[in-house]
């Protein structure tokens, strides 16, 4: 099967129409150019890989207010731009704190950061809740879920254990946490 711009183009109609058969050819089929993309800008997988679902995330949730005037890949590569610029100031916040106020430095020497009794009570509850709403999941998302935030497996990994395509993989996940947020969002 020849694939061209007209084909992309219904498909892309396809998806905004929520057909999951649309969305994972155009996965399938921009994957490779916006990883190819965003791991020269960041030199490490792990990050790339994070962006590259994040984007495709919110490119599927968006997919309606996409102008077909442009292309679809540039318009993927500038939301993992975003994603991107996001990602590196959530790493720059954490890695700052103002240090402007003389009691502020005072207090950030002096203070503990291990966490009190409450708080590890507060965490294990929330993480209890967590898992409730995680059981709400089908077991192949339950167990994709499993598998990356509680084993911390690398997709490859993950798609090695479970004899499946990473993009299979890739996918599932991505799902999964759509489905895990819409869980917690009507809680």
């Amino acid at each position: 099967m020849e694939i061209n711009a007209n084909f992309i183009q219904k498909n892309i109609e396809q998806a905004k129409k929520g057909d999951q058969v649309a969305f994972t050819f155009l996965l399938d089929f921009f994957w490779n150019e916006v990883y190819g993309f965003m791991l020269k800008r960041t030199e490490n997988e792990t990050d790339t890989e994070d962006i590259v679902i994040e984007t495709f995330a919110k490119a599927f949730d968006k997919i309606a207010t996409y102008n077909p005037e442009y292309g679809f890949n540039t318009w993927l590569i500038a939301i993992a731009k975003n994603v991107h610029i996001d990602l590196l100031r959530k790493k720059k916040s954490s890695l700052f704190v103002d240090l402007n106020d003389e009691n502020d430095r005072q207090a950030y020497f002096v203070a503990d950061d291990s966490n009190s009794a409450e708080d590890e009570l507060i965490i294990e509850q929330n993480l209890a809740q967590l898992l409730q709403y995680i059981k709400q999941l089908k077991p192949a998302y339950q167990e994709v879920i499993q598998m990356r935030y509680f084993q911390e497996m690398s997709y490859q990994e993950m798609a090695d254990q479970i004899d499946e395509p990473l993009n299979n993989i890739k996918i599932k996940l991505l799902r999964a946490k759509k489905l895990l947020a819409e869980i917690i969002q009507k809680k």
